[in-house]
C-alpha cells in the first residue's frame, strides 16, 4: 500500500505562485510514474503533469512553461511549483502514482491519463482569484 498526503494548497491572485507537495509513504513498490490531476467544478478530472520513473516528465499544454514537476527520493515527495497562475488553474489537485511489487510490464500509456493510477492522495484546492 501507498498513503499520499497532498498539502500547499490554497489562495492566491492570478499571476502568484504556490507549490504543491505529495508526501508518500508506507510502501517499499516500485514507483513507475507519479503525477499531478485537477479537477475544477463541472469538469472531468485532468492531467497536469508526470514524471516517470526514469525521470522524463510530461506536462499538459495548458501548463507548459509555467509549471514543473519534481521529486525528492530522499524526501520520498512529490512536487509541482506553479507559477503565473490563471483563474482557470483553480481546481482540486491530487497526487497519484503506479506502484507495483516488482517488475510492471505495460503497453505504451499516456502519464496524463489517469486509467492506471492506482494509488491517490485526498487532493487540496487551488483557487486563483482574477
Amino acid at each position: 500500500q501507498v498513503q499520499l498526503v497532498e498539502s500547499g494548497g490554497g489562495s492566491v491572485q492570478a499571476g502568484g505562485s504556490l507549490t504543491l507537495s505529495c508526501e508518500t509513504s508506507g510502501s517499499a513498490l516500485t514507483m513507475y510514474s507519479m503525477a499531478w490531476f485537477r479537477q475544477a467544478p463541472g469538469k472531468e478530472r485532468e492531467g497536469v503533469a508526470a514524471i516517470l520513473i526514469e525521470g522524463s516528465k510530461t506536462y499538459a499544454d495548458s501548463v507548459k512553461g509555467r509549471f514543473t514537476i519534481s521529486k525528492d527520493k530522499t524526501k520520498n515527495t512529490l512536487y509541482l511549483q506553479m507559477r503565473t497562475l490563471k483563474p482557470e488553474d483553480t481546481a482540486i489537485y491530487y497526487c497519484a502514482v503506479i506502484a507495483h511489487d516488482g517488475a510492471w510490464f505495460t503497453p505504451y500509456y499516456n502519464p496524463l491519463q489517469s486509467q492506471k493510477y492506482n494509488y491517490w492522495g485526498q487532493g487540496t484546492q487551488v483557487t486563483v482569484s482574477s
